[in-house]
């Protein structure tokens, strides 16, 4: 007894870990960051977190089936890509600009899903196409061209960013109106993942497939309905990435969707599947762009700041084999 105890103690200060790592990250920053303990700094903090927030909400479920999504940051932009070249190019109303956004992810996700759960391919190497196939998609349609959404002193739009992003409210002038947006999705995220049928059986599938098939659940609909879910987020990622960023580029995002499965993975969600907590998740996604907005306040150039950023993938890989290793000595004693 005094053994399960001791190791059930060991486990539980795993947990600790992660918000522990963002509050460590936040000090060493603010010492040696240039204007890091800023409120400008915090804005920009968060407004790093919304799009790597929304993609991490997202692949939290796939991941906790035990799959991975390659195509998250490509896909992402293409949607956004779109969303403005219809706005500019045809003129279509931004609402259904931003419509067509959310139904472009929603579609990759959808094709996702059909490959790994109907076709039986491998994540990574249906995800790995389907990254090709949105960084292409993009491209042919825009003719490579870089598209623009309205800004706030547009004369068509300008809504958008006050919308999305900043705003003067509450009295407080530019309030981080994206903040309350994030926030909103993670505890919509958090009800579907931990307090509905498909968040039990999201869990059932990554804890053992074989089990959850033979109990009766549909797996391949459900996976399918996980990645077309995981599609929505992407959208809603393209939306904000969209307002903070206004330009985007065709044929980029490639390497973007490593921030949020790392945000997932240090939140403390095992890639083996079957476990993690979006509250661990959305730790995980401040510790991504705390990392991301400090590296630019100790004036790091964009090389050191891919390098470091690829470490932080190394190490949040080893932390989820470690946690897994201890979950395990856990359960057998």
């Amino acid at each position: 007894m005094k053994m399960e105890k001791l190791g059930t103690k060991k486990f539980d200060l795993q947990k600790l870990l992660a918000p522990a790592v963002l509050v460590l990250l936040y000090i060493v920053f603010a010492i040696f960051g240039n204007k890091f303990f800023t409120l400008d700094t915090l804005k920009n903090i968060l407004e790093a977190s919304y799009y790597i927030g929304f993609m991490a909400f997202g692949v939290t479920f796939i991941i906790i089936t035990g799959g991975i999504d390659l195509s998250l940051g490509t896909v992402m932009m293409c949607s956004a890509l779109l969303g403005a070249y219809v706005f500019k190019v045809h003129n279509w109303p931004l609402i259904l600009a931003l419509a067509l956004t959310i139904f472009v992810g929603v579609g990759f996700g959808f094709i996702n899903g059909t490959l790994v759960a109907r076709l039986k391919l491998p994540p990574f190497i249906a995800t790995l196409g389907t990254q090709m196939m949105s960084m292409g998609l993009g491209s042919i349609i825009t003719k490579v061209q870089s598209q623009t959404w309205p800004t706030a002193t547009a004369e068509v739009g300008a809504w958008f960013k006050k919308v999305f992003i900043r705003a003067d409210l509450f009295g407080v002038k530019g309030f981080p109106v994206g903040a309350l947006w994030l926030f909103g999705f993670f505890i919509i995220a958090s009800l579907i993942l931990h307090k509905t049928k498909f968040g039990r059986y999201t869990y059932a599938i990554g804890s053992n497939e074989e089990a959850a098939r033979l109990s009766g659940i549909n797996v391949d609909s459900w996976k399918v309905a996980v990645y077309t879910l995981s599609g929505f987020f992407i959208g809603m990622a393209g939306i904000f990435y969209a307002a903070a960023y206004t330009t985007i580029t065709p044929g980029t995002g490639n390497g973007l969707e490593m921030n949020g499965i790392t945000g997932v993975i240090i939140g403390g969600t095992s890639m083996s599947g079957g476990s993690g907590t979006m509250v661990g998740t959305l730790i995980g996604v401040f510790i991504m762009s705390v990392l991301k907005t400090g590296l630019s306040a100790c004036g790091l150039q964009a090389p050191w700041q891919t390098f470091l950023t690829g470490a932080v993938v190394i190490g949040a890989v080893l932390l989820d084999k470690a946690r897994t290793n201890a979950a395990n000595r856990v359960k057998k004693v």
